[in-house]
């Protein structure tokens, strides 16, 4: 199915769970996760109005960066090694997965703008998700402030991969939880504003608890191009 289709169907998905709750679909940034799909897929994307894309993997991002330059908002949402930061830095707009100092340090060093980050929480406590605990966070968030280069732009976590809507339910809620309780400490260094939380199979879920960035590949533009 072409991409301008499961943008037209993902996009009512979206406004039906922002009237749930009273938002407007304004506040809701989508995220094309193109990850597992081909130059040609992430070109389709753009051309269907999709101006925010993902990537996981810097080999990824450079690539499709290749071809289309600046044109996109470049989002990266995957683990990042401290080692690859300066193969991406000078690209993206956003990194969704700091979650440890020596990160935030290379980040910091390479970086010759101010960079959005997001921290990355594992609310789940999943062995098998990176992230900080729901303890470590605000620690972690002030220590940033030492980091010129470095907004705490927001928090990003991975719900559990399951149907049952209470778990991800509270899942995405104490990630809003933990974004407001930054708001309210006023750290010039952390506005804090964005929540990335929802995937393909969740997002719906993640509008409804207050998500600003869904981040979609399969539903989106498949898993091959």
């Amino acid at each position: 199915m072409r991409v301008i289709e499961n943008l037209k169907r993902i996009s009512q998905q979206i406004n039906e769970a922002c009237e749930k709750v009273n938002r407007k679909m304004e506040e809701v940034t989508l995220i094309a996760v193109t990850k597992y799909v081909s130059i040609e897929r992430a070109q389709e994307a753009f051309n269907a109005g999709i101006t925010n894309l993902g990537e996981n993997r810097d080999e990824g991002l450079l690539e499709k960066w290749e071809v289309l330059q600046d044109k996109p908002i470049w989002h990266y949402i995957g683990s990042l090694q401290t080692r690859k930061v300066k193969n991406i830095i000078d690209k993206v707009e956003y990194i969704h997965s700091l979650d440890r100092v020596s990160l935030a340090e290379e980040i910091n060093k390479r970086a010759n703008k101010k960079i959005k980050c997001l921290v990355q929480v594992n609310v789940s406590g999943e062995e098998s998700k990176h992230g900080l605990s729901l303890k470590e966070a605000i620690p972690f968030i002030e220590s940033l402030a030492k980091f010129e280069n470095i907004v705490v732009d927001g928090l990003m976590t991975m719900a559990p991969y399951t149907d049952d809507e209470q778990i991800l339910r509270d899942c995405f809620r104490k990630l809003r939880e933990l974004r407001d309780q930054v708001q309210t400490m006023q750290l010039e260094s952390a506005p804090c504003e964005n929540l990335s939380m929802g995937m393909s199979n969740d997002f719906a879920l993640a509008i409804e608890e207050g998500a600003t960035m869904i981040r979609i590949g399969t539903a989106l533009v498949g898993e091959d191009g």
